[in-house]
C-alpha cells in the first residue's frame, strides 16, 4: 500500500532527524529491492521507443546541435566506458562518445525539444521521461545491463510522478523541472546500487541545483525550454558523483527553515502529503503517465483531436469568414498558461517563435481545425503561422476558465480526471455550435489508447528520414528485450544517424 508522508517546515532547532526528511524517504524508496511488474516493464519499453522517435525528429534542430556539440567537447571519463549521444555511433572503429553527464545534457535536450514525449499532470506538471537520458547515460558507462536499467528508470519515474502529486510548483512560478534532479537521481541511486545515506544525498543536492523561475516557459519562449529538463539531468549525474564521493548536501532540502518549502514554494507555515511506494510495494507509476499523438503541450491534445474531429465533420469552420468567436471553456492550467488567460502577446504573434506557438492553444485550435490534423514540422513554420486566413481564425479564438473543468483536471479519480473542455463557436450566421472532449484520443481513456504498436509507428514515421531502415530494425528489436540486455547490448540502446544526416563540422563553436 501507498504510505502518505506529511512534509513540512520545521525550525532549525526542532532538528529535524534526517529519517523523517522527504529526501531519505525517497532515498528508502530507491533502495527498496521490489521487482518491476511486467506490465510496468513493456511501458518502460515503449517509453524508451517514444524518446528515440522524438530525439530522431531533433537530430539537426539548434538546440540539439548546441548541446551535442558541446557533450562533444568532453571526452569520456575515467570512471568508466562513457555513453552514447543520439545519432552517433556509440561501437565500432571510431566510437563517439561522451562523459555520462554530457551524453545525458545532449540526449536531454533532444528528446525534449518538440515537446512530444510522455506527461504526467496533477499539482505539478511534468515530462517523466526526461528521466531516461540520465538513467540511461549512467547504465552506458558504468557497464550496468538491462535489467539493471529497469529498475532505474521505474524508481526516476515513481519518484517524480510522486513529487507531481503532491507538491505544486509553478503555483510560485518555478519551473517544473526542479521535480527531476531528484527523481533523476535517485533513479540512477537505484540503478547503481546505492545505499540510502548516499542516495539521499543525491537527491538533496539534484533538488538544491535545479530550482528555477517559469520565466523559460513565459511570454517569447526561448530555445531554454527545451535545455531545462537536461540540465536538471545532468546535474543528477553530478549529485550522485559528488555523493558517491562522501559529500554532503544541504539538509534538510525540504523542510528546513531556509529550505524549498519555506522560501520557494508555500511558506513557513506550509505542508505537502507526498505519496510514496511502501517497502515492497511496486513502483507503478509510469502507468499513470500518458505520452502525445501530437508534438505540442499536453493540455493542447485534446483540443487538436476535437479540432480535427470537427474539421472533417464541419469543414466549413475552416473559413474565418464563417466564425464570429471561438471560445475554448478548459481548465485553469490551460486557460493561463496556454491561452488566452496568460495575457501574452506572442500567443497571438505569427511571428512567435515555435517554443511560444506550441504554447498558445488558439493557433493550435486554429490550425488543426484547418488542417484537420497536426504536424511536428509543418505546422510550425513561419509560413504556415502567418497565413492571412489562419491569423483571422486565430485572432477570434480564446479560452475562459471553467470550474468544472479544473475540478476534473485536479481530480485524483483516473475516470475523472480530464484536459480538454466545452468549445462554442459563434457562427456568422448567427447559430452557435457546441462540442466537447474530456481526454486526447491516444489517452488510456481515450478513443484510440496508444499501445505497443502505435509506440512503434510513431518511431517508424519520426526516424525514417534520418535513420537507415536496418538502424530502425535493430534499434526496435533491441529495445523490446530490454530486460535480458547485456552490459555491452545496454551501450548499444542508442539510434545512429544515416550518413549524411549531422554534419559535426557545421555545429556552432563556443567556449569548450
Amino acid at each position: 500500500m501507498t504510505v502518505t508522508h506529511h512534509v513540512r517546515v520545521s525550525k532549525s532547532e526542532e532538528e529535524l532527524p534526517r529519517e523523517q526528511q522527504l529526501a531519505w524517504k525517497i532515498a528508502e524508496v530507491a533502495t527498496d529491492p521490489v521487482e518491476v511488474e511486467p506490465e510496468v516493464v513493456a511501458m518502460i519499453i515503449n517509453r524508451i521507443i517514444d524518446n528515440a522517435s522524438v530525439a530522431a525528429a531533433s537530430l539537426n534542430r539548434g538546440p540539439i546541435v548546441a548541446a551535442r556539440a558541446q557533450a562533444l567537447s568532453h571526452p569520456v571519463s575515467t570512471g568508466g566506458a562513457g555513453s552514447s549521444i543520439f545519432g552517433l555511433a556509440s561501437s565500432g572503429a571510431e566510437p563517439q562518445l561522451s562523459s555520462p553527464e554530457w551524453a545525458a545534457w545532449a540526449n536531454g535536450v533532444a528528446v525534449r525539444e518538440l515537446d512530444y514525449h510522455d506527461t504526467f499532470l496533477a499539482a505539478e506538471y511534468s515530462h517523466p521521461g526526461d528521466n531516461i537520458p540520465p538513467i540511461l547515460a549512467v547504465a552506458q558507462h558504468v557497464g550496468a545491463d538491462g535489467r539493471a536499467l529497469v529498475r532505474g528508470i521505474a524508481t526516476g519515474y515513481e519518484i517524480q510522478m510522486d513529487l507531481v502529486r503532491a507538491i505544486c510548483l509553478h503555483k510560485h512560478k518555478i519551473d517544473h523541472v526542479a521535480h527531476i534532479g531528484p527523481s533523476a537521481a535517485a533513479g540512477i541511486g537505484t540503478l547503481l546500487g546505492l545505499d540510502t545515506e548516499t542516495i539521499s544525498q543525491a537527491v538533496a543536492q539534484g533538488l538544491h541545483t535545479t530550482t528555477a523561475t517559469r520565466q523559460s516557459r513565459k511570454g517569447e519562449i526561448s530555445t531554454w525550454k527545451a535545455h531545462a529538463p537536461a540540465f536538471a539531468g545532468k546535474m543528477a549525474v553530478e549529485a550522485v558523483d559528488r555523493a558517491m564521493r562522501g559529500q554532503t548536501s544541504p539538509s534538510p532540502i525540504y523542510e528546513g527553515e531556509d529550505g524549498v518549502i519555506a522560501w520557494m514554494l508555500d511558506g513557513p507555515d506550509a505542508s505537502y502529503d507526498v505519496p510514496l511506494p511502501a517497502k515492497g510495494e511496486a513502483k507503478r507509476a509510469i502507468l499513470d503517465s500518458y505520452t502525445k499523438e501530437h508534438s505540442a503541450e499536453y493540455q493542447a491534445q485534446a483540443w487538436i483531436d476535437l479540432a480535427r474531429k470537427l474539421h472533417h465533420e464541419r469543414p466549413e469552420l475552416a473559413d474565418p469568414a464563417n466564425i464570429s468567436a471561438i471560445v475554448l471553456h478548459t481548465s485553469h492550467h490551460t486557460h493561463y498558461v496556454i491561452g488566452s488567460g496568460a495575457n501574452d502577446p506572442q500567443k497571438y504573434d505569427p511571428q512567435a517563435s515555435r517554443e511560444t506557438l506550441d504554447h498558445s492553444i488558439p493557433y493550435i485550435f486554429a490550425v488543426a481545425l484547418q488542417d484537420g490534423g497536426w504536424h511536428h514540422v509543418d505546422s510550425y513554420t513561419p509560413a504556415r503561422a502567418a497565413r492571412p486566413d489562419t491569423v483571422q481564425l486565430w485572432q477570434r479564438i480564446t479560452t475562459a476558465e471553467d470550474a468544472e473543468w479544473t475540478r476534473r483536471y485536479h481530480s485524483e479519480d483516473p475516470d475523472e480526471k480530464a484536459f480538454g473542455g466545452r468549445v462554442e463557436i459563434e457562427l456568422a450566421d448567427g447559430t452557435r455550435l457546441v462540442d466537447e472532449i474530456a481526454v486526447a484520443d491516444a489517452h488510456p481513456l481515450g478513443a484510440r489508447p496508444f499501445a505497443r504498436e502505435n509506440y512503434i509507428a510513431k518511431f517508424r514515421m519520426l526516424a525514417e528520414p534520418v535513420l537507415e531502415p536496418a538502424e530502425i530494425e535493430r534499434f526496435l528489436e533491441l529495445v523490446q528485450r530490454l530486460p535480458e540486455l547485456t552490459a555491452d547490448e545496454v551501450r548499444e540502446l542508442n539510434i545512429v544517424a544515416a550518413p549524411g544526416v549531422i554534419d559535426l563540422a557545421a555545429a556552432p563553436k563556443g567556449l569548450f
